[in-house]
């Protein structure tokens, strides 16, 4: 959810953790997951749920460079 900070930045050199929504008492929660990924722009929801980041706790990373390059966020200065 860093990445709906308004005016954020990356650092290239960042690494990035993806995971589903929810708890591993109650388990995943759809709700969640939903609300996680309604803060990222369009492509960077697409990759993430055509690639099943958001179907399990573990964590899925995407580098820095990529989220800026590949996904458009604004690098930081």
């Amino acid at each position: 959810m860093f990445l709906s900070i308004r005016n954020v930045c990356v650092s290239p050199g960042a690494t990035l953790l993806f995971h589903a929504g929810g708890n591993r008492q109650k388990g995943i929660s759809p709700g969640y997951t939903q609300q996680m990924l309604s803060t990222y722009n369009a492509a960077l929801q697409q990759y993430v749920t055509a690639n099943h980041f958001m179907d399990t706790f573990d964590f899925h990373s995407i580098s820095g460079r990529d989220i800026i390059k590949r996904f458009g966020y604004r690098a930081c200065r």
